[in-house]
C-alpha cells in the first residue's frame, strides 16, 4: 500500500460513524503481587493479594475499543449489561471510551453482566501470567422485551451509520444479545441497506446468519461449508469464493500463522501471509481487532488488498501487547507495515 492511500483510508476514520452489535462483557484484570503471598489462617490455602484492579470493556467492547484506537468519530455499542455491579462498571468503562455514545446501550435487571475476571501475577523478571479465569453469563434465553428493544436499536442506529459490526460470543445460543430474533431483524437492515458494510463473527460459527460479510477462521469456514479435514490456503480460497458468491457478500478468513484472505461475490481473492513474530504473544483479541479494521477499512473506501494488509498489521500489532486485550492505532499499524515493507 502506498503512503499516500494509507493516509487518505487512515483520515476519514475521524469522520465514520460505526455500530457494534453484539456481546458486552467486562474484562476485569486482578493484578496479583506475587511477592505478598500469603497462607490463610483460616484455610491453609494460598492467598493471593490483588494490588490493582483493571476493568476495560471485553467481548464486542474489544471491537469498540479498537474502533477508538483507530479515531473513529462515532462508535455506537447496541447491546446489553445488568444494572448493579459489573453492570455499572462495564458502563463507566465504555464512558470512558473516546467516540462512544451510549444511547443503544442497555442497562436492565432482566441479564447479568457477561464478566471475565482474569487474575494475572505481575512479576518485573518476566512477562504476566495469566491464572484460571472467573466467568460469569448467562444460562437462560434472552427475554423477548430485550430482544425487540435490541432490534429497534439496530433500526435506529442504521439510519446514519457507516458500518456495522455484529459479535455474537456467547457458548450458549439465545443467550446473549444476537439472538434468532435479532438475527431477523438484522436480516430485515441487510436487505434494506444492501450497500453498507455489514460485518459479521460469531464463536458459534455463522450459520444461520443472513447473508453479510462473514469472517471467520479456517476451522469455523470448513464446518460452516462442510469441508472435511483441515483445510490449505488454496483450498480456502476456493471455498471461501464460493461461499461469497453464493452470499453475494465478501468473506474473510483468518489462518493465524498463515495470515489473512479474503474473497468477494465478484471473483476476486486475496490473501496476506502474517508478520514475522517479534517475541513473545498473546493472540487473545487479536480477531476482534481484524474485524474492527476491516469494517473501517471498507467504510473508508480500501480496496480487498488494502483492508487486508491493515487488519493484518493491526493483528501484528496486538498480539504483541502482553497481559490486556490489546488495540492497535493508527500509527502503530503504519509502523508495523512499513517495517514488513508494505508501506
Amino acid at each position: 500500500m502506498k503512503s499516500d492511500r494509507f493516509q487518505s483510508i487512515t483520515s476519514r476514520y475521524r469522520e465514520l460513524r460505526i455500530a457494534v452489535l453484539g456481546d458486552f462483557c467486562l474484562d476485569r484484570y486482578l493484578e496479583i503481587d506475587p511477592a505478598r503471598a500469603e497462607i490463610s489462617i483460616e484455610t491453609g490455602l494460598p492467598v493471593y493479594n490483588v494490588v490493582n484492579v483493571r476493568p476495560q470493556p471485553g467481548g464486542a467492547g474489544t471491537i469498540v475499543n479498537n474502533l477508538s484506537a483507530l479515531g473513529i468519530g462515532t462508535i455506537y455499542p447496541i447491546g446489553f449489561a445488568g444494572n448493579v455491579g459489573e453492570g455499572f462498571e462495564l458502563w463507566r468503562a465504555l464512558e470512558r471510551v473516546a467516540g462512544v455514545q451510549l444511547k443503544y446501550f442497555i442497562q436492565t435487571d432482566q441479564r447479568r453482566t457477561f464478566t471475565y475476571c482474569k487474575p494475572l501475577m505481575i512479576s518485573s523478571e518476566k512477562p504476566p501470567t495469566e491464572l484460571n479465569r472467573l466467568d460469569s453469563k448467562n444460562w437462560t434465553p434472552t427475554p423477548g422485551m430485550v430482544e425487540r428493544l435490541l432490534v429497534q436499536h439496530l433500526q435506529d442506529a442504521v439510519e446514519s451509520a457507516d458500518a456495522i459490526i455484529v459479535l455474537d460470543q456467547v457458548d450458549l445460543a439465545e443467550t446473549g444479545v444476537v439472538t434468532s430474533k435479532v438475527l431477523s431483524g438484522l436480516k430485515d437492515v441487510t436487505e434494506l441497506n444492501p450497500k453498507l458494510p455489514i460485518l459479521a463473527d460469531s464463536r458459534r460459527g455463522l450459520r444461520g446468519y443472513p447473508p453479510v460479510i462473514f469472517k471467520m477462521n479456517a476451522a469455523e469456514l470448513s464446518a460452516l461449508t462442510g469441508s472435511t479435514g483441515t483445510l490449505n490456503i488454496k483450498e480456502a480460497m476456493s471455498v471461501a469464493s464460493a461461499l461469497a458468491s453464493k452470499n453475494g457478500r465478501s468473506v474473510f478468513v483468518s489462518l493465524a500463522s498463515n495470515g489473512i484472505l479474503a474473497a468477494t461475490s465478484e471473483g476476486e481473492t486475496q490473501h496476506i501471509p502474517a508478520f514475522p513474530l517479534r517475541g513473545e504473544i498473546d493472540i487473545v483479541g487479536a480477531g476482534d481487532a481484524v474485524s474492527a479494521n476491516l469494517a473501517s477499512a471498507m467504510a473508508g473506501k480500501a480496496t480487498l488488498l488494502e483492508a487486508l494488509e491493515l487488519a493484518n498489521g493491526a493483528a501484528s500489532v496486538v498480539i504483541h501487547k502482553l497481559g490486556t486485550t490489546g488495540t492497535a492505532s493508527v500509527r502503530e499499524i503504519g509502523e508495523v507495515l512499513h517495517a514488513n515493507g508494505r508501506l
